[in-house]
């Protein structure tokens, strides 16, 4: 007789083909998601140099190649006869010290005097300090368009219509400056740095001089980047109280390129660019503190 064995199982692990280790799926993601960075990044950079670049573009060519199709994207060369249409139409050189001295004027005193205040709110008390700052923050909500006559009256009393001093007096402090650098003076400025200044016998001025304007550093370059930007750019209130034509500023001068029966775009265009020119170098010059400040935070954090 014949005796059947039982047929023995053979154990047989499963096949792992086409099977991707766990380890490799958040490096893909890690690579996809740098790519994808990179280029957004990119493409706002690109969007954010293509109007610089598109102005430099019309600052060369004539009014009919400006508006000639399909537009032209390429650099012309009508540059220097532009640069001279401008000073021959207006007195750019003087405009331009002008504009210097109220934008200059504006953000040292912005940066004193801000700084000064949102020391003071943020590392010592006084009676109404809450609502003094609560006050502060509702200017805020006041549209600047509605303060054009009352200042203009005040500057009328003072004598100073027509002068330089009605750009810089008004613009010597604001609210967003004592906003944003009590904020990070509150972060910023350990009280026990003050404590120290003050058991060493420094009084105010040197302790707000020695502890707090190195630390808001990076806070004020911004600052002073900002009003002087802003200084530099305003159009309205210098067009409302500057009535002394020698004592315009580049954005009313260059306004006066235009003209009612036609405008040559490629002058316009010229000037345009030479306003700007400086508010890069202002930028490139303040930034550097601005940045390295950033850096040494991040260090030390």
């Amino acid at each position: 007789m014949f005796t059947t064995e039982p047929a023995k199982t053979v154990f047989q692990p499963p096949r792992r083909s086409g099977v991707v280790k766990s380890s490799e799926h958040p490096r893909a993601k890690k690579v996809v998601g740098i790519v994808v960075t990179q280029v957004v990044v990119i493409l706002g950079v690109l969007l954010s140099i293509f109007p610089f670049y598109w102005l430099v573009v019309m600052s060369t060519n004539t009014t009919a190649a400006i508006f000639g199709f399909p537009p032209t994207l390429t650099f012309g060369s009508h540059l220097f006869a532009n640069i001279a249409n401008v000073f021959a139409n207006i007195d750019l050189l003087r405009a331009l010290l002008n504009t210097l001295i109220v934008s200059l004027a504006c953000a040292v005193l912005v940066m004193f005097f801000d700084s000064l205040a949102a020391f003071t709110f943020a590392k010592y008390k006084f009676p109404l300090q809450k609502p003094l700052f609560a006050l502060l923050l509702v200017t805020f909500m006041i549209p600047a368009q509605l303060s054009l006559v009352p200042n203009f009256v005040i500057m009328a009393h003072l004598g100073w219509v027509g002068s330089l001093q009605a750009l810089i007096v008004p613009g010597a402090a604001n609210a967003f400056g004592i906003f944003l650098l009590r904020q990070l003076a509150t972060g910023a400025i350990p009280d026990e740095l003050i404590e120290s200044a003050r058991m060493d016998g420094a009084g105010f001025f040197r302790t707000y001089w020695t502890v707090a304007i190195p630390l808001l550093r990076g806070g004020l370059a911004f600052l002073g980047i900002f009003t002087f930007i802003g200084a530099w750019n305003d159009y309205v209130w210098p067009l409302i109280v500057l009535v002394n034509p020698q004592q315009q500023t580049l954005q009313v001068a260059l306004s006066q390129l235009n003209s009612v029966y036609g405008t040559d775009y490629g002058m316009v265009m010229a000037g345009a660019l030479m306003s700007v020119l400086p508010l890069i170098g202002v930028f490139l010059i303040g930034s550097r503190h601005f940045i390295a400040n950033i850096a040494a935070g991040a260090v030390k954090g």
